[in-house]
């Protein structure tokens, strides 16, 4: 999916209920996707910041979900 096509995306409260996951545990799992997995940034006021997601980081969070979910230990390895 090119980044230029994108024409809606999802914030991860939004993402996190609509796959039924907590939004802490599915933000950690998030945390080491990068643009071209398509996570976006989206800023307001201040230091309001919120994580978004396209149809395709949608697509590529479910796969890091199914790989946390398989393997527990996955995120005590990044976090150390």
């Amino acid at each position: 999916m090119h980044v230029n096509k994108v024409h809606a995306v999802f914030t991860i409260a939004r993402v996190a209920k609509d796959l039924g996951e907590d939004e802490d545990w599915l933000w950690d799992v998030a945390n080491g996707m990068d643009t071209e997995d398509g996570v976006i940034w989206v800023y307001g006021i201040g230091d309001d910041q919120v994580m978004a997601f396209t149809d395709f980081g949608i697509e590529n969070l479910m796969e890091l979900i199914r790989m946390h979910k398989e393997d527990p230990e996955l995120l005590k390895r990044w976090i150390l």
